[in-house]
């Protein structure tokens, strides 16, 4: 088509393995990624926050994954491998469940707001879990009694990414706005003012087309993320890229094409 920009992704910042909740070895994700022709693919397992054992078992599995992703550089010279985390926000604070002391010797840091996580006291849970669990079971008969707490729990929410990308080293929040509502255009600013980058997710439906436009008019880049859980998704990142292309995002607000 004259005059399309032409973008290939070259690298995959959200993968999972075995040591969380994906299907796969360290080993198993770098293979794929050489047959995905990527350059580079980062190893993000869950933080330890998580319930359900979705996260790791602990900070010490960190030491233990750096081990298999030094292992995979050596034996692996024509992709470079990251040790990374998605780690969990676990309080109104934008507290990580993963230590700044950790977060400083990673390549990749990725945080998110998910639901199945433990907060760091009670009304942490709540304000990350509980409320927007019981706005999303809200029925919809009830709507107008839940609408001051759906309120409450979207202030919360942006409130909660931003200050953890304020507070803490974050290179990617993911899948924003999954499940819970979040103000983009605030997000967005404050992601642009720490060089955070905001993930347009293939796994995840939520970052539709006027999602990537609203946040792009904030100044914000975007990372094109597999969030693989098996290693055949590893690299399958052409559903975001048509996303990027449809909200006409150029080579230089994305930081894995070219």
């Amino acid at each position: 088509m004259p005059g399309k920009i032409m973008m290939k992704p070259f690298a995959d910042y959200h993968t999972h393995t075995i040591y969380s909740h994906g299907t796969g070895t360290v080993e198993d994700n770098v293979v794929a990624a050489i047959k995905a022709g990527l350059e580079e693919v980062a190893i993000t397992d869950h933080g330890p926050g998580n319930i359900f054992n979705i996260g790791v078992k602990g900070i010490e599995a960190f030491e233990d994954i750096r081990r298999d992703v030094e292992a995979c550089n050596a034996k692996y010279p024509n992709i470079k491998v990251l040790l990374g985390v998605e780690a969990n926000i676990t309080g109104l604070d934008g507290s990580l469940d993963v230590p700044d002391s950790i977060l400083q010797g990673l390549d990749k840091v990725l945080a998110g707001h998910h639901l199945l996580v433990r907060g760091k006291t009670p009304r942490d849970t709540w304000g990350i879990v509980g409320r927007n669990v019981v706005v999303r079971l809200c029925p919809r008969r009830l709507q107008h009694l839940c609408a001051d707490l759906a309120r409450r729990a979207r202030v919360a929410n942006t409130d909660a990414l931003v200050r953890a990308v304020t507070a803490h080293r974050v290179d990617i929040v993911t899948h924003p706005g999954l499940m819970v509502s979040i103000d983009t255009k605030e997000l967005a600013r404050a992601c642009a003012l720490a060089g955070t980058a905001l993930e347009i997710n293939v796994k995840h439906a939520m970052e539709s087309l006027d999602f990537v436009m609203v946040a792009a008019g904030e100044g914000v880049k975007f990372a094109l993320s597999s969030d693989a859980h098996r290693p055949e998704d590893v690299g399958r990142l052409e559903p975001a890229l048509e996303i990027a292309r449809r909200a006409g995002l150029g080579p230089d607000m994305i930081l894995n094409v070219r």
